[in-house]
């Protein structure tokens, strides 16, 4: 006998009742919000609570806001359904599909273990090369998730219960939490250094772009060059200072790695086409800017590539759902992102706002903004779903308080990643890490606490000199 599909009805409750009870204070609204405006209000927030109640997966909550917002009237369906259009979003689909092409040819994994026999030869040493692989994939990775949970972690856990730590015997402090803690921290680090590194970073574009921002591959990763190389060196020693493992030698990493390499055997066609290919795409976003080639279309041309030369099927395309899920529900909330804006409500929010801040340097009124931004994440458990609540309006409001907007759009970039460093459900990979069971959550949530007062300093601090230095402001 078939069954129904499991439906969370319980966590439609909470969305409902909020959207709906703001829907009935339209009346209240402010007077220079329009109507249409504040039923938008009503619906994103209804719809950002429900991506954190889970009711449905993400992409089934984004369908049925889509439909209350048409029915509602509140956007007309030819204006809700050009979402689906935005390049930025394809972009991240496009990058969806070449990661599984790392994962299918095995390259991902060949890389990391030939670090492993480079570098390992000391536990510090072992978290750097894991990071340093974290950070090569990370431009064609716009899944930070499908870094550290489908490519790193298998091969820390194998690698740590080589060196006989593991959580399930007590004995997670000899290598296992040191790597796993470090891994987490640099695969934040690495998403904020690349726009196509982490799936809200390509949404950021598009917000900023409302503002009359525009950014480009190459000026963010500039941008995020000098504080990003900073953090990689400085975050893993801070860790291993705070959070020692037991073995500070790995002479057996070489041995395993290269054990592992064996069993791989030589490096196959599909895998050396999938390097071409990757350099390539690598190579069209740096220069795309000077050549005339948007990212999204070198996204295309790379697939396209994968796809002649038969690295990857077309099945596999289909197959990718991690792509179809995001295309899906990222062209939603940046509709309903974009509709607070064009109906009224990001423009009298932000007036708001800034009228409190009134007279305030605006670099105060910058850092001010960063902070709320970065701890206000307490309350997210997707990085996603702060971004597309927050970034357009503490935007909006960095502007008119005469922060320049192109710090102010790439500072709130890169804390899309970086606020990721508070808690143990804070993005995607934070829960499969911490399931894994080496760091406790007293320990997580102790470490990120000080670990996210350095980002603070570091991103906002020298990030914002090095900026001024490129001539970025």
């Amino acid at each position: 006998m078939k069954k129904l599909e499991h439906v969370n009805y319980k966590g439609f409750i909470l969305p409902l009742v909020v959207g709906i009870a703001l829907w009935l204070m339209t009346p209240l609204k402010p007077a220079a919000v329009p109507v249409a405006g504040w039923h938008m209000f009503a619906l994103f927030v209804g719809t950002i609570i429900a991506c954190i109640t889970r009711p449905l997966p993400i992409g089934g909550v984004s369908i049925v806001a889509f439909a209350l917002t048409v029915l509602t009237q509140t956007v007309p369906m030819e204006k809700a359904i050009v979402g689906f259009g935005n390049a930025s979003i394809w972009m991240i689909a496009m990058a969806f599909f070449i990661a599984r092409g790392f994962i299918k040819t095995g390259l991902g994994r060949r890389i990391a273990l030939n670090f492993v026999k480079a570098f390992g030869k000391r536990t510090l040493g072992l978290a750097y090369s894991l990071i340093g692989v974290d950070l090569i994939l990370a431009p064609a990775t716009p899944s930070n998730t499908a870094r550290a949970g489908g490519v790193l972690y298998p091969i820390i856990e194998s690698l740590s219960q080589s060196f006989g730590s593991d959580p399930k015997d007590g004995t997670e402090r000899k290598i296992g939490s040191f790597l796993i803690f470090a891994e987490y921290h640099g695969d934040m680090i690495t998403a904020a250094m690349f726009m196509t590194a982490m799936a809200a970073n390509p949404l950021v574009q598009t917000l900023a772009k409302g503002s009359g921002v525009n950014i480009t591959w190459m000026g963010w990763f500039l941008a995020a060059l000098v504080p990003g190389i900073i953090s990689l060196i400085v975050v893993p020693w801070l860790i291993y200072k705070m959070y020692p493992p037991e073995i500070k030698e790995t002479p057996n990493a070489k041995e395993w790695a290269d054990k592992q390499l064996a069993e791989m055997g030589p490096m196959t066609l599909p895998e050396k086409i999938m390097a071409v290919v990757f350099v390539v795409a690598l190579l069209l976003w740096i220069t795309g800017s000077f050549i005339g080639i948007d990212a999204t279309l070198a996204a295309f041309i790379a697939l396209a590539l994968l796809l002649l030369t038969g690295v990857l099927s077309w099945q596999d395309v289909l197959h990718e759902t991690g792509a179809w899920n995001t295309l899906t529900w990222f062209s939603v909330l940046v509709m309903m992102a974009g509709s607070l804006t064009t109906l009224g409500f990001i423009p009298w929010l932000s007036k708001a706002i800034s009228g409190s801040l009134h007279g305030m340097n605006w670099v105060l009124v910058l850092i001010i903004l960063i902070v709320f931004y970065f701890y206000s994440h307490y309350l997210f458990a997707s990085s996603t779903a702060h971004v597309t609540a927050m970034y357009s309006a503490l935007l909006a409001v960095a502007i008119s308080a005469n922060v320049p907007p192109m710090l102010a759009a790439l500072l709130l970039g890169f804390f899309g990643n970086l606020m990721a460093s508070t808690t143990h459900y804070a993005s995607g990979p934070a829960p499969v890490l911490f399931g894994s069971g080496y760091v406790p959550q007293s320990k997580r949530w102790s470490l990120n606490l000080i670990l996210g007062v350095f980002y603070l300093v570091v991103w906002i601090g020298i990030g914002s000199l090095w900026m001024k230095v490129i001539g970025m402001w």
